[in-house]
This record gives C-alpha cells, sequence and structure tokens, in this order.
C-alpha cells in the first residue's frame, strides 16, 4: 500500500486547499539538509502565532497574577499537546493532499459536515474575538485611541493581507517571523527586568492536583489549553505544509513529514517562550503583592513601569501586544478560509471571507466595549479562550482518527505508541471540557 491511499479518500481531489498557494514554495530535492529545512521553515511560525495570540495574554496574565508560577505546567502541558496535535496535522495534509476540512467532507455525512462547520466558524469567531480585542486594546495604550475605535480600526487589515496574499506566500512568512520576533525581543527585555524566581519557575513546571480542585484555578487552566491548543490551526497546518513543492510520492512525502516536523516543533518551542514568558512575568511582578488580582491587559500595562521600575516596561508589552494582534489576524485569514473553502466547497474572495469573519467578531467587541470598557472588554478576551477549549475535541478526534486509518494513510499510518498517545491526549481534552463545562453551569445556576 503506498502513502496515500486510494479508496474512501479520493473524492472531490479536483481542487487542493490553497489552490493559490498550493506548491508555490520550492524544494531544492538534490540539496543539502540545511537548504531542504530553510525551503520548509515558515508554515510552524505560522501555526505558532495562534498560540500566542492576544487570548492567551488575558490567560496568562490572569494564571500568573493570582496563582503565581503553578500554572506554568499547564503551559508546558499545553505546548506538548501542541506539538503533538500539529504533528499530525502536517502529516495527514502532506500525506493524503487533503487539509483538514476537506477530510471531514470526504468522510462525514453532509449533516455532521456542516455541524463541524459551524462549531469551527464558532471558534474562529472567538479567535477573530481575541486579536480585535487585542489589537483595540494596544492602539488605545500605545496612541489613545478610544477602544471602539480601534475595534473598528481592525476592520481595515483586510487590505493588507489581500497585498500580502497576492504578492508572494513566502512573503506573508517572513512578515509573521519579523513580528514574532518582535514579541519575543520585547518579552526577553520585560523578563530581564522583572527578576523572576528559578526555584518558582522550576517548581511551577512540575504538576500538581490542585490545579484541578480549585475552580478558579481550572477555569484559567482551561482557558490557557483552549489558548495553547487552538482549534483552527490543526485546519491551517494541515493545509500550508502543502505550499511546498515537494514530489507527491512515498519518499518525498517522508521527506516533507520530517523537514515539516522539525519546522512545527523548533517554532512551537518559540511560542512556549513566549507564553511562559506572559505568566512569568505577570508572576514576577503582580503575584503575592496588592495587584495579585490582575487579570486586565491594560491594567497590567498600567502597572508594570510603576511595579518594575523601567520606563519602557509597559511601553515594550504593548508594542508585543499589538504585534500579537496583527500576526493573529493574517494566520487567521487563512484558517477563515480554509475551513469554509474544506466544509463547504464555497470559494468567497478572501477580502469578502475576511469581511464577514471580521463583522462577526466586532460586533460583540464593539458593544461590550461600548457598554462595560476595558473591564469587559477583558472579561470577554478570557471567555473567548474558554469557548476555544470547548470546541477543540471535535478538531482533534477527527484527525487523530484519520491519521491513525492505515485506509487513508497507508505506510505513513500512526504507529501504536503513537495512536495511543493521540487518543490520550484526545480524551484528556476531552475530560477537562467537560469539567469545565460542569463547572461552569453550576457556578451560572450559584
Amino acid at each position: 500500500m503506498t502513502g496515500a491511499a486510494d479508496g474512501t479518500w479520493r473524492r472531490a481531489l479536483t481542487t487542493p486547499s490553497l489552490p493559490e498557494a498550493f506548491s508555490s514554495v520550492g524544494v531544492p530535492h538534490t540539496a543539502r539538509a540545511w537548504r531542504k529545512m530553510l525551503a520548509f521553515a515558515g508554515p510552524g511560525l505560522m501555526v505558532a502565532v495562534g498560540y500566542m495570540d492576544p487570548g492567551n495574554w488575558a490567560t496568562d496574565l490572569a494564571g500568573g497574577a493570582r496563582f503565581g508560577y503553578a500554572l506554568l505546567s499547564v503551559v508546558l502541558l499545553s505546548n506538548f499537546m501542541a506539538i503533538l496535535v500539529q504533528h499530525l496535522s502536517l502529516k495527514l495534509g502532506i500525506v493524503t493532499g487533503r487539509d483538514l476540512a476537506q477530510a471531514c467532507r470526504d468522510h462525514f455525512s453532509a449533516p455532521v459536515s456542516f455541524s463541524l462547520w459551524v462549531l469551527c466558524e464558532i471558534a474562529i469567531a472567538a479567535c477573530d474575538l481575541a486579536e480585535v480585542i487585542g489589537s483595540a486594546i494596544a492602539l488605545n495604550l500605545l496612541f489613545g485611541i478610544p477602544l471602539v475605535g480601534g475595534v473598528a480600526l481592525t476592520a481595515l487589515d483586510v487590505l493588507a493581507i489581500l497585498f500580502l496574499q497576492n504578492k508572494s506566500f513566502r512573503l506573508l512568512e517572513f512578515l509573521v517571523a519579523t513580528l514574532i520576533i518582535t514579541i519575543g525581543g520585547c518579552f526577553a527585555y520585560e523578563l530581564i527586568q522583572s527578576h523572576p524566581s528559578l526555584s518558582g519557575m522550576l517548581t511551577g513546571l512540575l504538576p500538581r492536583t490542585e490545579i484541578v480542585a480549585n475552580p478558579g484555578m481550572l477555569y484559567i487552566a482551561m482557558g490557557i489549553l483552549g489558548a495553547t491548543v487552538m482549534p483552527h490551526n490543526l485546519y491551517l497546518h494541515s493545509s500550508i505544509v502543502q505550499t511546498r513543492a515537494f514530489a507527491r510520492n512515498d519518499a518525498g512525502r517522508a521527506m516533507a513529514i520530517r523537514f515539516a516536523g522539525v519546522d512545527s516543533t523548533v517554532a512551537l518551542l518559540c511560542a512556549f517562550f513566549i507564553n511562559a514568558a506572559i505568566l512569568v512575568l505577570s508572576a514576577a511582578a503582580f503575584h503575592g503583592t496588592a495587584h495579585q488580582d490582575v487579570a486586565d491587559i491594560s491594567d497590567a500595562y498600567q502597572l508594570l513601569t510603576p511595579v518594575l521600575g523601567v520606563p519602557l516596561a509597559s511601553t515594550l508589552f504593548a508594542v508585543a501586544l499589538l504585534a500579537s494582534g496583527q500576526n493573529s489576524t493574517l494566520t487567521g485569514t487563512l484558517a477563515g478560509q480554509i475551513v469554509m473553502e474544506g466544509f463547504l466547497d464555497i470559494r468567497l474572495r478572501p477580502w469578502v471571507r475576511r469581511l464577514i469573519t471580521r463583522l462577526i467578531a466586532i460586533g460583540p467587541a464593539a458593544v461590550v466595549a461600548g457598554l462595560y470598557g476595558e473591564r469587559g472588554v477583558g472579561q470577554l478576551l478570557l471567555l473567548s479562550q474558554v469557548i476555544l477549549s470547548l470546541q477543540l475535541s471535535f478538531a482533534v478526534v477527527p484527525l487523530v482518527w484519520f491519521t491513525g486509518d492505515r485506509r487513508k494513510m497507508g505506510i505513513f499510518v500512526n504507529r501504536a505508541w503513537l495512536s495511543i498517545l493521540s487518543w490520550l491526549v484526545a480524551i484528556v481534552i476531552g475530560a477537562l471540557n467537560a469539567y469545565l463545562l460542569l463547572q461552569t453551569v453550576l457556578d451560572w445556576v450559584a
């Protein structure tokens, strides 16, 4: 049996995922390994963007301020889960030539596929909501633009995204990498100035049962999980790995999986550094002080400079936030396009698709910003990440299922140990989400 198995996987294979960028990035097949690695570098960073978007900021800030370094283990565990599921995602795309949305449409009935599409659109709207709010808060902090005005301005980024998409996929990847370097540089400086506790960080990396037993801690932990292992990133990754022009045979697919896997793992480790840096910065600056109830990005911005005693602390914090929001916008564009085209086989112009998604996110953000101001926006940001977490199983389970099916994956099917580990991760995610939902309902009833 070959790597791309026939049978149930050949339906509707006429149009590739992201046809305008499919196989558009050349791969030097006879060059040295490092040159091949450079050719495959890029998609991992674009996926990693989703693991450091403004939604992560809300959950990491709240977790660090309230519970110190304790939830650092959740960030680490979430990152390991992300590395695993993103590897499955890239393997699905490379082996089958289908992104996860197309794979679901090929395999499931129309009602099931439609339901999965609706759930995924809810997740993308929640993610886009975080991007809108994060960018609006950053514009407010840096330039004094009112939150409602900042929310409206975020709709204009459609034009910038269209320009980049029409130029080159590599250009889009380069811009994403530049913004990630900006975010990382800002937080490296912040960490140096905050003087975090090394022993506290090492202890925080060890899991503890208190996280599950404490409802408040569990709520934020699940928000971190939802903000880290993001469902729409699974659809995104399975598509953009196909932008590489590797040989569509078993040898070419094996090479692509190897180099794309390295790219993904390294990029997600960079995302872990940034995620952990936000939580550590919050723990070092606010936990155990009069400000340990800080869970709002604006409050953190106002307090960082006086607490750390460094004039640039607040400004760099806001710059990193703006870079994070804009970076997430770029990848959110592609995810929305991939999901709609994959599930429904409806192909809209990119600016139409992005505008629809933007309006869905802008509506709630503008209403909350106008009625409740910064505090309400901050709570909405945290809630959006919990929504992402609750939707996660509906993307992870099909992914694990498909990559473990020999009829679909051929010789690239998950090995026994990988299947067991993948299903274990899927079950853990589902169980934690169910528990979180139960706790949330009980809190509302009370």
